[in-house]
């Protein structure tokens, strides 16, 4: 018995980001083994999944950024805090603009799973700061390392201008060199002083988020079916939106962003099959997180 607890105990003495890559490797290799990697590649991506999951991601980050806010001067956070580098919600607002317009508000649907992930970043906010570097790591080092892989693919698949535009999320133009400041951001996040039960929870929380991650593109999946069900009501609002930009322009081009948003609207009633689309969009958001923790 004491022997099993002092190599638990050795093993804790790790440094935190590799305790979190070793944490982690369950859900990882699920990511590994989804057809997500092979089918977006090849460009099999539809519009319409990567719109709600662009949409659930800024409530998310909304939330996590609040609370990071909140403790942006608290010693379990604040050797991390990195907002001109890192924070999302800005690009995010960008992107939701252009795909749904300056309405994009009162478009983007906040699914129940997606509320919960919120609650739960509050939460630990709010209650349990030490937590946060959990979120905040999975999260953003996901981001800036694995959705550098898929952005050009994105920018290919989805036909999105060369310009950037619908991508501001994948931009971090506050990180002039990637590998060197996630070297800054780890050596920063093993500085923290925690003790072992602390640790424990941290890993735990980390676990936590892969799983709230799952649960918010399972309830995603159900907004999809809902909307295939539904093809033929959505493909006449498309066309009707089609037509009257038409006849607005009818004496003359209509102008670019306009053009462009007809088009993705039409581009996002087009794809494979909605099992595929979903498998895609799912592996979308889990392998993000999970390529950035692996290929540091």
């Amino acid at each position: 018995m004491e022997t099993s607890q002092k190599h638990g105990s050795e093993s804790m003495s790790q440094d935190l980001s590799e305790l979190l890559k070793e944490a982690t490797k369950e859900v990882h290799e699920q990511a590994e083994n989804t057809p997500f990697m092979k089918n977006f590649q090849k460009g099999q991506v539809s519009l319409h999944e990567f719109k709600l999951v662009t949409a659930s991601l800024y409530f998310i980050y909304s939330a996590l950024e609040e609370e990071i806010e909140r403790n942006k001067d608290n010693p379990v956070y604040a050797p991390v805090y990195f907002p001109a580098e890192l924070h999302r919600k800005a690009a995010l607002e960008e992107d939701l603009k252009y795909f749904y317009g300056r309405n994009w508000r009162e478009e983007i649907p906040c699914p129940e799973a997606t509320q919960k992930y919120v609650e739960r970043l509050h939460y630990v906010g709010r209650n349990h700061p030490e937590l946060l570097v959990a979120h905040a790591y999975t999260r953003y080092l996901g981001d800036l390392s694995g959705g550098q892989v898929l952005k050009k693919i994105a920018q290919k698949a989805l036909q999105l201008p060369s310009t950037g535009e619908g991508l501001a999320f994948f931009t971090f133009d506050g990180v002039s060199n990637a590998t060197k400041f996630k070297q800054l951001y780890r050596s920063r996040m093993n500085a923290l002083e925690m003790d072992l039960a602390t640790k424990k929870r941290v890993l735990e929380e980390a676990k936590k988020a892969f799983l709230l991650n799952i649960q918010v593109f399972e309830a995603l999946q159900e907004l999809v079916s809902k909307s295939q069900e539904n093809g033929h009501l959505v493909q006449s609002k498309a066309d009707l939106r089609a037509r009257s930009v038409n006849k607005s322009y009818e004496h003359g081009p209509a102008p670019g962003k306009e053009s462009e948003r007809t088009s993705r609207s039409q581009t996002d009633l087009v794809g494979t099959s909605p099992l595929v689309r979903w498998i895609l969009a799912l592996g979308f958001i889990v392998t993000t997180v999970a390529v950035g923790l692996f290929a540091m």
